[in-house]
C-alpha cells in the first residue's frame, strides 16, 4: 500500500511543480456534482453525500490557497433545486449552514452569496448577510457562493434593476434601450465588478453548464471531470489547470 501512496505523492508534486504560474486562471467557476449519486453507490442516505461535497469544498480552498487562485465560484443550491423534496431539501439547507459557518471559521476566505437572496429561507439569507459583512476585509481567496442561483433569474434580476433604475431617473424605455450597453448589464449581475471566471470545472462526467454563469461564462473554458464532487482529488484539480495552462485562449475570436 506504502508504494503506490508514494509514487501518487511523488506525482501529484512533479505535476503542481509544472504548473506555469503566469498561466493559472485568477477566476474559477465549480459546480459541485454528484453527491447524490456517490451517496447511492456507497449505499448510504442522501445526506452523508451532501456532507462529503462539503468537506471536499474545505479542502478543495486549500488548494486553491496554495495554488494563489484569487477567485472561487461554487455552484452549491441552484434555483432548480429549491424544487426537490421537502426532506431532501431540508437536509441540503441544513449541510450549507454548516457549510457557510465552517468557512467563517477558517479567517482566510471573503465569502459573497451570487444568487436570489428572496429565494432562500429567512435564516439561511440572514446567514449569508452576516458572513459577508464578517468576511468582507479578509484576504485570501474570495469565494462565491452560488445559493439559490440560476443563471437567467441572474439576467432577469439584471434587467428589472436597470428598468427600475431608469424609471427613478425619468427616463423612458426608448431612452434606456437606446444607450443600453453590455457593461451595463454587468454592471447590475450579482458577481458586477469582479472578472469573468477563466475556467469552469464540473464533476460527475456530465458536460453542461445547468444555468451556472450564463453571462460570465460565455468566453471561460471548460474541463469536465469523471470523478464524482466528493471523490475529487488534488491531482484531479491539478489535471484541470495543467489542461487549462495549455490552451491557447481565443475568446470567441
Amino acid at each position: 500500500m506504502q508504494l503506490p501512496n508514494l509514487a501518487y505523492r511523488y506525482y501529484e508534486r512533479r505535476l503542481a511543480k509544472s504548473l506555469p504560474a503566469d498561466k493559472l486562471p485568477h477566476h474559477i467557476g465549480v459546480m459541485v456534482d454528484g453527491n447524490r449519486r456517490w451517496a447511492k453507490l456507497a449505499g448510504t442516505p442522501t445526506m452523508a453525500g451532501h456532507q462529503a461535497g462539503a468537506d471536499k469544498i474545505l479542502e478543495f480552498l486549500d488548494w486553491c490557497e496554495d495554488l494563489n487562485i484569487q477567485m472561487v465560484t461554487l455552484y452549491m443550491l441552484s434555483t432548480d433545486n429549491l424544487n426537490r423534496e421537502a426532506s431532501e431539501l431540508r437536509d441540503l439547507l441544513e449541510v450549507i449552514g454548516s457549510t457557510l459557518d465552517r468557512l467563517g471559521e477558517t479567517n482566510r476566505v471573503k465569502v459573497q452569496q451570487v444568487g436570489a437572496k428572496d429565494l432562500l429561507p429567512e435564516d439561511l439569507a440572514q446567514k449569508l448577510a452576516a458572513l459577508e459583512t464578517i468576511t468582507a476585509n479578509r484576504d485570501g481567496v474570495h469565494v462565491n457562493v452560488a445559493i439559490g442561483y440560476g443563471g437567467r433569474r441572474e439576467i432577469l434580476d439584471a434587467f428589472k434593476a436597470l428598468l427600475c433604475d431608469a424609471a427613478k431617473d425619468g427616463r423612458t424605455l426608448e431612452e434606456l434601450a437606446s444607450s443600453l450597453s453590455t457593461d451595463d448589464i454587468e454592471s447590475a449581475l450579482y458577481t458586477k465588478g469582479q472578472p469573468d471566471p477563466d475556467l469552469v470545472i464540473r464533476t460527475s462526467g456530465e458536460q453542461r453548464l445547468s444555468g451556472f454563469l450564463t453571462w460570465q461564462s460565455a468566453y471561460s473554458e471548460f474541463y469536465f471531470c469523471e470523478a464524482l464532487w466528493p471523490d475529487f482529488r488534488r491531482v484531479d484539480f491539478l489535471r484541470a489547470l495543467r489542461d487549462f495552462a495549455d490552451r491557447q485562449r481565443r475568446f470567441g475570436t
